[in-house]
């Protein structure tokens, strides 16, 4: 199983526009995709102040090559999306994950 996991840092001002959005186009666009088996959005609870909170929202996919195939078929336009709504408030970085 492969876990894609994107951890933001959404400002405080943004995050009720962020979490609306992530709810209710982001998450649902991936996975009508239908390549993602599961989708989760967390919260962190343990983090310093920064000026913002922090969320991962975490895909997994059943072989790399379904994730693959959603990183060039659908992810660049998902992902530019995004940008353009919230570019300026937030940060963020990706990770892929195997299940051991």
């Amino acid at each position: 199983m492969i876990v894609y996991n994107i951890t933001v840092n959404i400002s405080y001002q943004a995050e009720k526009d962020w979490l609306h959005y992530m709810k209710s186009v982001y998450i649902p666009e991936i996975s009508a995709t239908e390549l993602p088996l599961e989708c989760k959005l967390l919260r962190l609870l343990t983090e310093i102040e920064n000026e913002g909170s922090t969320y991962t929202t975490q895909f997994k996919f059943r072989t790399m090559e379904d994730f693959l195939a959603y990183q060039t078929h659908f992810q660049p336009t998902i992902q530019e999306r995004h940008h353009e709504l919230f570019n300026g408030q937030y940060v963020s970085f990706r990770t892929l994950l195997e299940e051991a």
